[in-house]
This record gives structure tokens, C-alpha cells and sequence, in this order.
């Protein structure tokens, strides 16, 4: 159902649907207490933005409690709206969370039971008419006996959640906010009343060899005489005639020959072409469609049949890496295209290829694939199902058909969408209960979901549940897997190799803790032993531990520190240990996993974002800022890469990854320090890369003698405190990767390290050029007023850094929480720079 285009020409006229979001009015009463609008109250009515929830109306209104938010899936809510005009006309709604009455003139004309179908609904009307929509409570439809279930979750709540066709944002206790879904969440749409206006625009491409072909199916609201209209499409310059299918329906494709491809964007471009509409050829009018993109893409299974990695257009390999999507904007359940720009840019700049938009989450907005396309990131896209084991009736099964083709057809223009799951951890939940698979097996995912699939988005494969694969579904070594060893599981690193991951669609799960900018705009939150704190922390429900248990685990394993003694001696050190563990275990497990002979095709880190302020899952905080987990991602990530891994007796082993479609040449150095600053060991080669490859080579082999690279030896003490490998540029010199291994991890000694930080102008913009005399571990900025682009790093000792600012007010139109929006003013740099190796911090300003 497209509705995104734009019109121009001699006799340009908007024959596109028209967005009815303002006049909006809503009102909540108790469930039950109103059977009709007649019944309404007089006062109580709040403005309300559609599409928007009843939060965001609340929200809008200074009204909502987003700490305490009330249940208000089990209250009745009304919208209503005047619509003016005479004739016949087609109601379009695209979403109504979830059971819904939709009311005209007070009389009851459709109802939904489903917040992820669209209805189109044909009014007449004369003069005015007022549109009422009715939020039922859930909680007679909660309260129905139903079949009973095999098994029952304890994520959500309440379990008959599974008779219903709602998100389960809002009732996850443990990790998401009780922010329930309720309203016209998605757009509300008249159709056009023109002679020429537009029902429904199909489009969908594929290649056929070198070619792309471009497949339009364009249906009108009104019949045409065929003979005397014509039409052609228009895909970047190459043009083709359109067929009248029927009075009502445009058909017909367009050939680009040998077609640029769309790649992910850390393996190419992501090229797109735009397409154009052209109608009547004597009063030309020229419609923009937007635009589409040409790629194959495949999974390969491996040698012995039980991996999972994709290969895209020509069978390049694509590791995939990123993060699981959440929501832009839990109140609204899709954000603003700010949010959602700033969200998509971050991905790309950590060096991102992959999102997926989970099972537990909403099918997300036109403009997020359309984002996702642009910037060159691929979806990996569940069906909105997870954990439950699922009705099997009639009913039931018509719904999803409904709600699948729905989605499918509506994407399927997006090149970006590349993986189809039925749904997350449904086979895991039975198998850990003890079922065993004759028990736990849903025709729901392994015939209705791949026979709709297959027919609507055949150039997608599919998969029927993540995780899935193995003879556990949520086995490592086969399939598709969810990874917590590293994290939940609190197992050594070591565990990342001896897991054998072939794909992780979801790990390292950890209380990732903001910025002190982010805790000082979040009043309550900056004490990590506050009832607020504790609230914000995910952890499973009737565990006996959370999150920040699991990162503390690591603080003790990894830096040899005691996190309750730190956290009561010295809680600055402790928040800045606690960010720097999370960099440090997320580079390392990723370092390990893109090395070159790794079984894992790719690993998406649990979450993109934070749903709330506080240290949750997300790379993201809840104002927009990057976490130093993103940081620490974005210095592993990146297409041209760099990464060591630790081989025990065998050495450090230097992995050198290309992923661009040109070859490289590079100069390799490596060098080991004593005391941060003293050169006891150093070695260079230039090195060759052919496109789209990976290289290792041993740190011993390029030195060329005996060292003991990983102290595994222990021939007296330990001769070195850091190795630093870099590749650079042979010709201007420039570094294009870095990596560095401690041999020790221990973060208990402190020094003085000639830390130097000078702020300065660059154009219109500010920067800090950061120097130190001895290796900095974990240079952290602290600025009130911006943000660092680059941050949590390591710094070399006598090289200047270059660390460009971003004003915090470039956060305000990403936030969707208007608490972070009142201090975001711009002003000359001032704050200090903290490395986790120095006795203090550097200020500068």
C-alpha cells in the first residue's frame, strides 16, 4: 500500500491519500462505561497527534508519567475527528491498536481485533460527518477461555497475551517499560477524490542476469477509459510503457540493463534508482515513487550443512554484524524521521551492516526500510510473534495471513530486507521447558509463514524461528543461535571460540552505563544503588540477579577489581570501569568472531537502543548518545579492519580484513611497549589485500625472533604492557585500523600518564587534539554540552588524536524523552578527558 510520492507537471494535482493528522481530539473512560459515542462525555478531550498512541497524547498534553506510566490497555479510549467533503470516499487505516470499533455519525462500521493489519473502509459523505475510534480494554478478550497452551512464557504478561494480535512492548516486565500500545499508531488516510487518484502502488524489483527489472502495479480509486489514458515508468532514465490490467489497475515492468548493484554498505555501494510515474501524455503529470535497488541475496549453509551466513549479488560473503532494533520511540512506537536518521547514521558510522526488528517488537514504519535502503543496512525482519506457543484456530490463522501479506506487500520495494524469521524464541521457550520437538512444532512457522513468504518476497530467505538449527534450537554450533556464554552466562572469553557460533541473532547482553552527561540530565539515575537505577537495570523475571550483576562479573574476572568495595569507595571509577569493561568484552567477542577461519557468519548485539534512561541493554542511551559499548563496537567493525586475537602459546595472531570490492595496500606495524612509552619489540611489512578477503598473520611472524607476545611463557616477568598493531596508508601514512592486546588486564594501577588536551575551532565546529607521553587506556571526554565522535578509545603514546566535537543540541530532535531537551545550548567547549590508566583527569576549556 504505498502512499509516499510527490507530483509535478502542468496540471499537477494530489492524487496521493491525504494524511488526516490534526483535528484530533481523544478522551478515556472506564472499560465498558460508554457503548456508543452518544454515550461520550462532554469534557476530559485532550489534542491528540495522529498517528500517535494515547501516551503521546498524554505526553503532549504534559500529562503522562513516563517513570510511572499507567495501564492503559485495560481503560476505554475514544478518538473522534470532523471529516468534511461530499461524495463517496475510502477510509484507509493503517493500524489501531489493537481491539477497535471504528464509528461514523454513530453507527459502528468495522472492527479490529489486530494492531498490525490495515483496513480500508468506503464512507459517503455530505457536508461533514465525525469519525470515532474506540480502544477496547483487553481484559475481557485476556479473560476468554481459549485452547490451552503447551507451555507458558514467563517474559510476558499477562500469558493470554498470545490470543492477541498486540505488541508485547509494554508488557515485559523485567526490561521494558509498562508503556502499553494503544491508539492509532499508525497513519489515518483518506484517498483522494480526484479523478486520477491513487488506490494502491505495487512495486517490487529483482534481477534477472545483469539486468534489474522494476514491476509496478498501480490501482486507481476511480475506473479509467484505458484507451485514452497512457502511462510509463521511468527507472533511472530507461523507460517503459504501462498496460491497463482492468479499468481500475496500471501493470508493467521496466529493464535496466546490467543494473548497479545495492550492496550493504561495508561491502559497496548501496545503489539506488529513483523511479518516476508519468500520466497522460498530452497534459503530462510526473509522479515520484521513490526509489528501489537491485541485489541477490543467499545464505549459505556451510560444508557441512549446519551454518548460516549470507552471500550477496555475485556470492560475496557478507559477515553480519549490528544490533536488535527496539523502537525509536516507545510512547509513539515509531519516532520522528529525525530520530530515525540519527539512529540509522549511528549504525553506519560503528561500522553496522544489520539490524533486526524482533518478534517482540512492531513492524516498523515505511521510512525505516526506506532509511535502510538508503544507508546500506540490512533487515533481518521477524514476523511480530515470539515465545508463545500460538492459537490454531480458524480465526487465528486468517489473521496472521492478513497481517504477513499486509507487511510483505507493503515492503516489498525494499532491497534491504533480507531476512525473514517467523519469530523469536518460541522453539527455544518449549525446548527449555523439556518438550520435546513433536511437542513444541507449529505449523504456524514451518507451513503458513514460508508458504506466505516464499510467495510474496521469494528473493528473501527465511528461516522459521530464531534461534533454531541444532538438536537444541538454541544450540551454538549449528544454526541460528542466541549467544549469552559471554554475558548472561558469565563464561571467560575463551567461551566465544569454544562455542563455535555459526550466526547470533542476538548477544552480549549487558547494563551498558551512559555518560555522565546522559545520568546528569536523568535526575535519580546517577546513583547506582538508587531505586530509580535498580528500576531502569533489565533483568529476567524471578531471577535472582540482573544486568549489572552480569557486568559486574566482569569487572571482577577481567580487571581484578571488587565491584561492591569500588562502587562504595569510589563510584566515579566504578561507572568508568563499568563502561570500559562492556567496550572492552564487546570488541574482544567481535575481534574473535571476524577473525579470519571463524565459523560465524554474523552477530547482533542485544539492543540498538535504550527504551528508557538508566544502564540498559541499548548501544544507545535514551537521549541518542552512544554508549561506550557502540564505542567499543565501532573500533571492530569497520570494513577495513584490524583485530588480534590472544593464541595462548602460539602468540597473538594479527587478522587483516578487507571487505571493500577493491584491493588493498597497506603497511603493517606492530610494536610492544614497556611502561606505556618504552619500545621493546617492533616490526613492519606491507602487506597486499585482495577485495573482499581476510589474511592472518602471526605477531611472531613478523617480528622474526622469539617473543612473548601473550606472556603464556612466563620466562621471568612479564616484558611488555601493551602491543600495538596499525595499518596505515603506505603513502600519505594515514592509519586506516588499529588494534591493541594487553597481556594483563588488571586495571588497579594508576599513573601519570603527560596527558595534554587542547580545544580549538575547525570551521564551524569544535575539536580536542589529545596527546599523552604513555600509552592512555580508554581515553573517555566528558562534556556537558557535546559529545565526543570518537570516544572510549586507546591512545599510543607521543601521537596526537584528533577527536572532532558534536553539540548535544544535535540530540534534541532525537530524544524522544523531553526531559533531555532542556539544556542542549551550545557554548565553547569545557569539561576533561579520563583514561582508566591515569592517577586523574585532564581538564580543558
Amino acid at each position: 500500500m504505498g502512499t509516499i510520492g510527490t507530483a509535478t507537471g502542468l496540471a499537477a494535482q494530489d492524487l496521493w491519500p491525504q494524511r488526516l493528522d490534526t483535528g484530533w481530539q481523544c478522551v478515556s473512560t472506564p472499560a465498558g462505561a460508554c457503548a456508543s459515542p452518544a454515550d461520550l462525555p462532554m469534557d476530559g478531550w485532550l489534542g491528540a497527534p495522529v498517528p500517535g498512541t494515547v501516551a503521546s497524547a498524554r505526553r503532549a498534553a504534559g500529562l503522562f508519567d513516563a517513570a510511572h506510566p499507567p495501564p492503559l490497555a485495560f481503560d476505554d479510549h475514544w478518538y473522534r475527528l470532523t471529516l468534511t467533503g461530499t461524495g463517496k470516499r475510502r477510509l484507509r487505516l493503517h493500524g489501531l491498536a489493537t481491539l477497535t470499533e471504528v464509528w461514523l455519525d454513530g453507527t459502528r462500521r468495522l472492527d479490529s481485533d489486530s494492531m498490525f493489519v490495515a483496513h480500508d473502509l468506503d464512507i459517503e459523505l455530505h457536508g461533514s460527518a465525525t469519525l470515532a475510534l474506540c480502544f477496547r480494554s483487553l481484559t475481557p478478550a485476556l479473560a476468554e477461555k481459549r485452547s490451552r497452551a503447551r507451555w507458558r512464557p514467563r517474559l510476558v504478561s499477562p500469558p493470554t497475551l498470545r490470543n492477541l494480535r498486540t505488541t508485547l512492548l509494554g508488557h515485559m516486565p523485567g526490561w521494558c517499560p509498562p508503556v502499553q500500545a494503544v491508539g492509532p499508531w499508525r497513519p489515518v488516510e483518506l484517498l483522494s477524490d480526484a479523478p486520477d487518484a491513487f488506490d494502491t502502488v505495487d512495486l517490487m524489483s529483482h534481477l534477472d542476469g545483469d539486468d534489474g527489472v522494476v514491476t509496478l502495479t498501480l490501482r486507481f480509486v476511480h475506473p479509467h477509459d484505458s484507451a485514452a489514458n497512457r502511462a510509463s515508468l521511468n527507472c533511472g532514465g530507461f523507460v517503459s510503457s504501462l498496460q491497463w490490467r482492468d479499468a481500475y489497475t496500471l501493470t508493467g515492468s521496466v529493464r535496466v540493463p546490467h543494473a548497479e548493484r545495492w550492496w550493504p554498505h561495508t561491502h559497496g555501494t548501496p545503489t539506488l534508482y529513483p523511479l518516476t510515474l508519468q500520466l497522460d501524455d498530452e497534459h503530462p503529470i510526473t509522479h515520484v515513487l521513490g526509489s528501489v535497488g537491485f541485489r541477490r541475496i543467499e545464505v549459505d549453509h556451510g560444508a557441512d550443512g549446519a551454518g548460516f551466513a549470507l552471500r550477496v549479488n555475485n556470492g560475496t560473503p557478507v559477515f553480519c554484524r549490528g544490533a536488535c532494533w527496539t523502537s525509536a520511540d516507545l510512547v509513539t512506537l515509531s519516532g520522528t524521521a529525525e530520530q530515525l536518521r540519527h539512529a540509522f547514521a549511528l549504525a553506519r558510522a560503528a561500522g553496522m551492516n544489520m539490524l533486526r526488528v524482533g518478534g517482540t517488537m512492531v513492524y516498523e514504519s515505511d521510512a525505516f526500510y526506506a532509511l535502510a535502503d538508503e544507508y546500506g543496512i540490512l533487515i533481518w525482519q521477524d514476523f511480530a510473534l515470539a515465545n508463545f506457543d500460538y492459537p490454531t484456530d480458524a480465526a487465528f490463522s486468517a489473521s496472521i495471513d492478513r497481517e504477513a501479506s499486509q507487511f510483505l506487500t507493503r515492503t516489498r520495494r525494499f532491497a534491504s530486507l533480507a531476512v525473514l524469521c517467523g519469530g523469536s524464541e518460541v522453539d527455544q521457550q518449549a525446548a527449555m521447558l523439556g518438550l520435546p520437538v513433536s511437542m513444541r512444532t507449529q505449523p504456524l512457522f514451518t507451513r503458513q509463514l514460508p508458504a506466505i513468504a516464499a510467495r510474496e518476497r521469494p528473493d528473501v530467505p527465511y528461516v522459521s524461528n530464531s534461534p533454531s538449527g541444532g538438536v537444541w534450537p538454541f544450540s551454538t554450533n549449528t544454526g541460528i543461535t542466541h549467544y549469552y556464554g559471554v554475558g548472561a552466562y558469565q563464561r571467560p572469553l575463551d567461551d566465544v571460540r569454544r562455542s563455535q557460533v555459526r550466526f547470533a541473532a542476538e548477544c552480549l547482553a549487558f547494563a551498558n552505563v551512559p555518560d555522565d552527561a546522559t545520568l546528569h540530565d536523568a535526575p535519580g539515575t546517577m546513583h547506582v544503588h538508587d531505586p530509580r537505577w535498580k528500576a531502569a537495570v533489565p533483568r529476567d523475571p524471578g531471577a535472582g540477579w540482573d544486568f549489572d550483576d552480569v557486568r559486574d562479573h566482569y569487572l571482577q574476572t577481567l580487571y581484578g577489581v571488587e565491584p561492591a568495595r569500588l562502587r562504595y569507595e569510589d563510584p566515579q571509577r566504578y561507572l568508568d570501569l563499568s563502561r570500559a569493561v562492556v567496550a572492552e568484552l564487546m570488541s574482544d567477542v567481535f575481534a574473535e568472531w571476524r577473525s579470519a577461519g571463524s565459523s560465524c557468519g554474523g552477530a547482533l548485539v542485544w539492543q540498538f537502543q535504550d527504551l528508557r534512561p538508566g544502564a540498559g541493554w541499548g548501544l544507545i542511551d535514551a537521549t541518542g548518545r552512544p554508549k561506550s559499548a557502540w564505542h567499543g563496537l565501532a573500533q571492530t567493525l569497520q570494513p577495513v579492519q584490524l583485530v588480534m586475537t590472544d593464541e595462548g602459546l602460539n602468540g597473538l595472531a594479527i587478522h587483516l580484513l578487507n571487505e571493500r570490492a577493491q584491493p588493498l595496500q597497506a603497511q603493517l606495524d606492530l610494536v610492544c611497549l614497556r611502561d606505556g612509552c618504552v619500545k621493546v619489540a617492533s616490526a613492519s611489512r606491507a602487506v597486499e589485500l585482495a577485495p573482499h578477503s581476510a589474511e592472518r598473520i602471526g605477531a611472531a611472524e613478523c617480528l622474526g625472533q622469539f617473543f612473548d607476545f601473550t606472556h603464556a611463557y612466563r620466562f621471568g616477568p612479564r616484558a611488555h604492557d601493551v602491543t600495538i598493531a596499525t595499518l596505515r596508508d603506505p603513502a600519505s601514512g594515514r592509519i586506516l585500523a588499529e588494534a591493541f592486546h594487553l597481556p594483563e588486564r588488571r586495571a588497579s594501577e594508576c599513573h601519570e600518564l603527560g596527558l595534554t588536551v587542547t580545544a580549538g575551532r575547525a570551521g564551524d565546529s569544535w575539536q580536542l587534539v589529545i596527546e599523552a607521553k604513555r600509552f592512555a587506556r580508554f581515553v573517555h571526554i566528558v562534556d556537558t554540552h557535546y559529545r565526543a565522535a570518537h570516544d572510549w578509545f586507546h591512545l599510543p603514546p607521543n601521537r596526537a588524536v584528533t577527536v572532532p566535537l558534536i553539540p548535544s543540541a544535535q540530540l534534541v530532535a532525537c530524544a524522544s524523552n523531553p526531559a533531555f531537551k532542556a539544556n542542549a545550548t551550545c557554548v565553547a567547549p569545557a569539561g576533561e578527558v579520563r583514561a582508566i590508566n591515569a592517577i586523574s583527569a585532564t581538564f580543558y576549556g
